[in-house]
Order: structure tokens, then sequence, then C-alpha cells
């Protein structure tokens, strides 16, 4: 069993969508939630309303900053977006932002990375800034762990550059063994029966989206919106399931 490296306590964050999530999230044991919208597209920026009232209502939120779906490599603009989104989210709040961009090459855009970090520091010297899963597209997701210390990047969270966490779990000791100063959260299917074996292989934290689909309110008619409407009853949002959350809760708990 591993537990966190610097504070000998292991957390569990929880991706959410809403205030509603967040304080789903924190009444069923969550010790942070990170916040997003678009969960079915891997996460894009919330509003800074959403940003507001997450924070009123919930544990502590750290925001996933990704402008657009789609590949971690960014235009200048679109780095310009994010750092203004990330100096907002810091603003209404948030103790923590989640950022990334990476070279048409797969290594860090260590610029544009260098860009959003300056920006949070400047706005809350004492914001964490963490690096999401673009990490798990890099060319050398080890290598690119290892490297984080030295861009002012605190913590990572990743699946070991696999499909699931937890098949991804001997990178996930690779990374922890590469960067002894960084929180390695595993992200990525994870399941509160995986919590254990990824507390094992080194990670110090875990998060999970805990969601379900929400069911439909609509009695009228239905018609395809965009490219992901496929049915009226996959046309719809998620939602934090609270029992989830608290196995999640128990898991970490019973392995700590």
């Amino acid at each position: 069993m591993s537990t966190d490296r610097r504070s000998g306590t292991s957390s569990l964050e929880i991706a959410v969508v809403s205030p509603a999530g967040a304080r789903t999230a924190r009444e069923n044991g969550a010790d942070r939630v990170e916040l997003c919208t678009g969960l079915e597209l891997g996460g894009l920026t919330p509003s800074t309303a959403t940003v507001e009232a997450a924070v009123e209502s919930g544990p502590p939120v750290h925001v996933l900053v990704r402008c657009r779906p789609g590949d971690f490599v960014y235009d200048g603009e679109e780095v310009v977006l994010m750092a203004a989104e990330v100096r907002a989210a810091l603003r209404a709040g948030a103790g923590g932002v989640v950022v990334g961009a990476l070279t048409p090459d797969g290594t860090l855009d260590t610029n544009a990375l260098a860009e959003l970090v300056a920006a949070a520091r400047d706005t809350d010297s004492a914001a964490q800034v963490t690096l999401h899963r673009a990490v798990d597209q890099a060319s050398d997701p080890v290598a690119a762990v290892a490297a984080l210390p030295g861009l002012g990047i605190t913590r990572v969270l990743t699946s070991g550059a696999a499909p699931t966490a937890i098949e991804g779990a001997a990178v996930l000791t690779a990374m922890a063994a590469a960067a002894p100063g960084v929180d390695v959260a595993a992200g990525g299917g994870v399941r509160p029966g995986d919590i254990a074996g990824l507390l094992a292989a080194g990670a110090d934290s875990v998060h999970l989206s805990a969601k379900s689909r929400a069911t439909p309110r609509r009695a009228a008619g239905w018609v395809p919106l965009g490219a992901g409407g496929t049915s009226a009853e996959d046309d719809t949002h998620f939602v934090t399931d609270g029992t989830v959350v608290a196995a999640a809760r128990r898991a970490l708990d019973t392995t700590a």
C-alpha cells in the first residue's frame, strides 16, 4: 500500500460538472472536486458562474482549463484564452487549475505551460497547478512527469497512458519513482474496486467521475441537435452519483 509521499494520507477527487455535483461529492466524502463541463468530451472549461457556485456549495475546487475538445496541441490564441480562463477560475475562488499542452511530436509544450503556470501564480501564488491527462498522449509520459517540478507543476492526473488507470499501474509506478515531488493522481476509468491496487502502484490520490446519466425530463418530441445526439435516451447529461462517491471513500479509507 502507498499513501501520499508528503502528508501520509491519500485523497479522493471527484470530477463534477455542476454545483450540485460538487455538493454531492462533498456530502459523500470527497476531499476535492475537479470542476469541468462536457465530461462526454473529456472535459472542458466551465463558466465562471459555475465555478463561483461550486466553490460555495462543495469541497475545495480545482478547475479544468481546456478550451476545446480534441488534441492538446494549441496555437498562440488558444493559449492566451486558456491563460485568461486560469485567471478567471482562480479569481472565482478555485484553489487550483488543471492544465496541459503538447507539441505536435508529443512532448510537453513548455512555453504554453509556462504561460499557464505564470497566469496561475500571478493570480494566486498558493494555487495548485495540475497537469491533466494530456500526459497520457505524450510520447514519453514518464519523462513528461519527471519534467513537471521544473515547470512549477506539483501534481499530475494520469491513467498511466492506458485506457484505464488500473491497466496503467506499472507506468504509474514509474511516474512516482521519476518525480518524487509530484502528486500522482490516478484517474481514468477508476472504479472503487481499483483503489487499493492504484495506491499500491504508487498513486498519491485517486480521481473518478462517479457519474451516471440523468433521466431526461422532456415530455415532448426529440430531434438530434448535434453530432452526439444519436437517440433520445442518450441525449442527456451526467450527474454525480453519491453512492459511487461513498463507495470510493470507503475503499480509500479501508486501504489507508
